[in-house]
């Protein structure tokens, strides 16, 4: 496994020091989502920094990563998620984004 557990305080400083003084890097899955979202980088990148993680990390067995799911609004108010992963101490990997839809 690449890197331990982090608690869910713990992942979101890991995910602010990368967009500081590290590596934010999206992959395809989700600059494909963020398309199909109509969604913009600044959109992900308010998240990103205003968000929290609310829910317990999910093991990506395939990988052998931690899946953390930020949450939180963009500038216009949608509420919206992000999947990621800290593989590495200066390295965010973005892997999904989706809108959370209220009922």
């Amino acid at each position: 496994m690449s890197r331990d557990y982090l608690s869910k305080p713990d992942a979101v400083k890991a995910l602010r020091h990368c967009l500081e003084d590290g590596d934010v890097v999206p992959t395809k899955h989700f600059r494909d989502e963020l398309e199909a979202e109509e969604l913009t980088m600044a959109d992900a990148l308010y998240v990103l920094r205003k968000g929290n993680v609310y829910n317990e990390p999910e093991l990506d067995v395939k990988l052998q990563e931690w899946n953390y799911r930020i949450e939180g609004t963009d500038g216009e108010g949608r509420r919206l998620a992000i999947v990621f992963s800290v593989p590495e101490d200066d390295l965010a990997r973005l892997i999904t984004i989706f809108s959370i839809r209220t009922s």
